[in-house]
């Protein structure tokens, strides 16, 4: 038996309570939402509007608010994580002081990447938090940095079979990227938005991460790639050697 802790945050409880609804019961308006929780439908807004910041939650077409990422089942990921982000979020905040974007970190977790830590821009037109969102590892650029240092064998165990994949132009697509030594994500999995993304090695050199520059598509721009991916570059070498 629970009880009510003798101190209730009743605008957390009213997160919590809508963020179940979502996964439980399916798509609601904002109406229905208010009228579950109790509370007005800009009281409603502003709870939804937070969830869909955290990834807890999506906007669809039809203006009703469904589960998100974050509330989707997601294989376990093998990397340290807590260690990882200790390590990596002071490089990150420099390389967003001298990029002038935002800088996230993840982890491949299944066929997945799971964004554990962002660095946000101080720019208005920004790319905003993704920690703790999930995405298909074939579409980000971190996940593609991470899968491009896996063996063929492991990557066909991923996606042989796999519906609405082309597993034969992955493979040439991960080739590029490890010719290069980056990965791009130029808007396959948000309009507007493209990211490159270098993978984090372990002191052995076996990866454990990618850190990735996101920013609008609007400032992207080809013939400063070499540069962004130098600064992509000595940021994962210092997180690496934070991790000795």
């Amino acid at each position: 038996m629970k009880n009510q802790p003798p101190y209730p945050i009743t605008s957390v409880d009213h997160a919590l309570h809508l963020a179940i609804l979502l996964q439980q019961e399916g798509p609601l308006r904002v109406s229905d939402a208010a009228d579950r929780l109790g509370v007005s439908p800009s009281t409603a807004h502003r709870l939804l509007a937070m969830l869909v910041y955290r990834g807890f939650a999506e906007q669809r077409p039809d203006r009703r608010y469904e589960a998100g990422d974050v509330l989707r089942p997601a294989a376990a990921t093998q990397a340290p994580v807590a260690q990882l982000r200790e390590a990596a979020l002071p490089h990150m905040h420099e390389l967003v002081a001298r990029t002038g974007e935002s800088v996230n970190l993840m982890v491949l977790a299944g066929d997945e990447t799971r964004f554990i830590a962002t660095a946000e821009s101080r720019q208005v037109l920004r790319v905003g938090s993704r920690a703790g969102r999930v995405l298909p590892a074939h579409l980000t650029s971190g996940g593609k940095a991470l899968l491009a240092a896996l063996p063929p064998d492991q990557i066909t165990a991923l996606y042989e079979g796999a519906t609405g994949l082309d597993l034969p132009q992955l493979r040439r697509e991960l080739a590029l990227v490890r010719r290069r030594g980056f990965a791009i994500n130029d808007q396959h999995t948000e309009t507007g938005l493209t990211a490159l993304a270098v993978p984090v090695r372990a002191p052995d050199g076996a990866p454990l991460a990618a850190i990735a520059l996101a920013l609008p598509s609007a400032r992207f721009h080809r013939d400063r790639v070499t540069e962004w991916v130098s600064a992509l570059s000595a940021t994962a070498t210092a997180v690496t050697q934070s991790l000795d």
